[in-house]
């Protein structure tokens, strides 16, 4: 099972080896076993229903909560050459027959449906006279009612084990402590599961976190380093994402808002412009991310304080999912933390429900502030034990001052409590620094024996302070919506000089601090030019197909093709994500382009010029690898691509009979749907055997006429 399994990935996938668990969660599928995975985003989450899929008979369902989600998968399987669909609103009744008729005769291997199709009776009654290879359920945390994308169909899901006891289920999610993982369990009906927890690290992401100190500035620092590069930004209101938006827009940088307030076509308008244009940054609430799978965000930004670890892991997440890598900074003061207590305040909800809100508001809270290792904490926070510091964080990169800030500490706290537990840090730090106001006047203030006292320090370092303590749960804001401070149990061995506490200090980064790894960059300066042209035929093929540009191929399969330098297509075969499909469909034109690039930039800087001369004087092809001392097929994809670029014509690279190269038009404007087929599938049409190099030229010309 596992040489079989292995065999789809390297023809369909284009990979060479299994990552982490997948080889063991593909065998338990495969053989009719139930299975719930806990993977990181990006760790290859749908390669471990999409392998099994194709080793079992019948049709593979997978449960989708998010339209976008299902047609960007839909999409993806379709260009590797599978059979797949999508069952959602967006599809015509024209459009749910056909795709009816498939699944009765068998021609589709992958169905994608929201939990509310697949619940309806006469779909599962449909679905029972199918055969079923397996049900795969993604994003399977929305089951959990505790969590932020919580939906109530999930919880349906569970009859799936009576009506088809038979078929194996698998549940998979990137997000899911322990409490959310048994709610999985018990909610889908998986107690004999094998359970795969790949871990939650994400290495390729750097994290950091800086106190807010005019943040739109701080943002423009940081995304100065990301120049063209694909991003989120997330904001708290609707408001806020609309004014950062316009404000990015003013500084230079193409940015789009989204959020729930937006008309739904306006909304679907900047999502798909983000999946398909390069170098797009999306400003947005929460709303908008999960049904993303775009894989080369090459960063995440928060503007405001996420309400929990599980939200900011997820958030951040939707960045570096190609492994490459991926920056995640946030800016966070105490205005978020008021805003947040504000709505926990206001929200709909039973008391125990608000205590965990809480409490993971506090864990968030402790991450911000820690002193060691974010990476450490984080993973921590997910029961994951990283034994060394990652040393790719802030922390890690830039160990963090402390002082001793125990006296300050307790000037604050002893301010909180004389002047009745009933104020908010601003008044607090008016009364510490002995300010003369209305307010201070009218509450008598000016008469504790803590006014004026805390002159040493000033105001940001004060709210630095009051910031550590309610992280360190020393102090906790009142939820009455006024921001109020009072002291917690916890913070009387410090007041009674019994304890100590080393603070944070809070030093300004210049603006240059670089996100990550300075040897870590995407792509070598060097390797530039050559990127740029790889991503501007990503983009041509991508447009003419109606498709993402890394649906064509990932950020990451670029790369390698930068790395390994392929010069024919059996070495384009050897790059990572290029299957035999892709390969068929895609493969000469890109190795058109890095054989140009290649050519001009080789030891023989002119070699390219040198073969398109020699074709416009006359030499046939051969003569041309004789006289260039290169194998014949490389001479004929530098003459396909000067053909694509208009620098020579048809006549100057192939000498054919003009009725047989007429039939060769013919045959690839036959069997041409989308797009004309690749040399390989055509060559296979043909009666006549014929070079594949000279039908890499025809198509190039071919091409060339009808974009022109």
């Amino acid at each position: 099972m596992r040489e079989q399994a292995l065999q789809r990935l390297r023809d369909v996938f284009g990979y060479n080896a299994f990552r982490g668990n997948q080889a063991d969660i593909i065998e338990q599928v495969a053989g009719g076993g139930d299975a719930l995975v806990l993977m990181p985003t990006g760790g290859g989450k749908s390669l471990c229903y999409q392998v099994p899929g194709l080793l079992r008979p019948g049709l593979t369902v997978v449960v989708s909560p998010l339209i976008a989600l299902m047609d960007d998968q839909v999409a993806t399987l379709k260009e590797l050459g599978l059979r797949a669909a999508a069952l959602n609103s967006t599809v015509d009744e024209q459009g749910q027959r056909e795709i009816a008729a498939s699944m009765r005769s068998g021609e589709l291997d992958f169905l994608y449906m929201a939990p509310e199709r697949l619940l309806k009776p006469r779909t599962l009654q449909f679905l029972q006279t199918l055969n079923i290879a397996l049900f795969a359920i993604d994003e399977a945390h929305c089951v959990s009612q505790w969590g932020h994308d919580f939906r109530p169909e999930y919880l349906q899901l569970g009859q799936l084990a009576e009506l088809f006891p038979d078929v194996p289920r698998m549940a998979l999610t990137a997000t899911a402590d322990e409490r959310t993982r048994q709610e999985i369990i018990q909610r889908l009906k998986l107690e004999h599961a094998a359970c795969f927890i790949s871990g939650f690290d994400r290495p390729n992401i750097f994290y950091r976190i800086v106190p807010k100190d005019k943040p739109r500035q701080q943002l423009l620092s940081f995304l100065a380093q990301h120049k063209g590069n694909a991003g989120i930004v997330y904001c708290l209101s609707r408001k806020k994402v609309e004014d950062v938006a316009a404000w990015l827009m003013q500084q230079g940088h193409p940015a789009l808002p989204y959020h729930a307030g937006l008309a739904s076509e306006l909304r679907a308008s900047h999502q798909r412009r983000f999946l398909n244009e390069e170098g797009l940054i999306m400003v947005a609430t929460i709303a908008f991310g999960m049904g993303i799978d775009k894989s080369n965000v090459r960063f995440v930004a928060h503007l405001d304080l996420p309400k929990s670890i599980e939200a900011y892991y997820q958030e951040t997440g939707r960045a570096g999912r190609d492994g490459l890598p991926a920056d995640a900074w946030m800016a966070y003061g105490l205005q978020d933390v008021l805003m947040l207590n504000q709505i926990m305040a206001n929200s709909e909800g039973d008391e125990r429900h608000k205590r965990i809100e809480r409490h993971k508001l506090d864990a968030m809270l402790a991450l911000c502030e820690i002193t060691t290792c974010r990476r450490r904490s984080l993973l921590a926070y997910f029961g994951d034990v990283l034994e060394e510091q990652c040393g790719y964080c802030d922390n890690c990169q830039d160990p963090v001052s402390t002082w001793d800030g125990s006296e300050a500490a307790r000037m604050a706290l002893s301010t909180v409590y004389r002047s009745g537990q009933r104020y908010g840090v601003g008044h607090l730090v008016d009364i510490l620094l002995g300010r003369d106001n209305e307010k201070i006047r009218t509450a008598g203030h000016q008469h504790l024996s803590t006014y004026g006292i805390g002159k040493q320090l000033g105001e940001q370092e004060w709210r630095s302070v009051f910031r550590q303590l309610i992280a360190r749960n020393l102090v906790e804001i009142d939820l009455d919506g006024f921001g109020s401070l009072r002291l917690t149990d916890a913070c009387r061995p410090l007041l009674r000089g019994e304890e100590g506490l080393d603070l944070r200090k809070d030093v300004s980064k210049p603006a240059s601090t670089p996100g990550r790894h300075a040897d870590k960059p995407v792509i070598a300066e060097a390797d530039r030019p050559m990127w740029e042209s790889l991503r501007a035929l990503r983009k041509r093929l991508a447009e003419s197909h109606g498709v993402p540009p890394y649906v064509i191929f990932p950020d990451s399969t670029l790369v390698d093709m930068l790395r390994q330098k392929p010069a024919t297509l059996q070495d384009m075969a050897l790059v990572s994500g290029v299957g035999s499909h892709k390969l068929e469909r895609y493969g000469a034109d890109f190795l058109q382009v890095l054989l140009g690039e290649q050519g001009e930039r080789g030891a023989d800087l002119n070699q390219a010029q040198e073969v398109q001369s020699l074709a416009l004087a006359g030499m046939e092809a051969e003569q041309i690898a004789r006289q260039v001392n290169q194998p014949l097929k490389q001479v004929y994809m530098q003459l396909a691509q000067a053909i694509s670029a208009g620098q020579i014509e048809l006549h100057h690279a192939i000498d054919l009979p003009p009725a047989q190269l007429q039939r060769i038009q013919d045959a690839f404007l036959n069997e041409a749907e989308e797009d004309l087929p690749g040399v390989r599938t055509l060559a296979r049409q043909l009666d006549e055997p014929v070079d594949e190099g000279i039908l890499h030229c025809i198509r190039a010309a071919l091409m060339f006429e009808i974009s022109g």
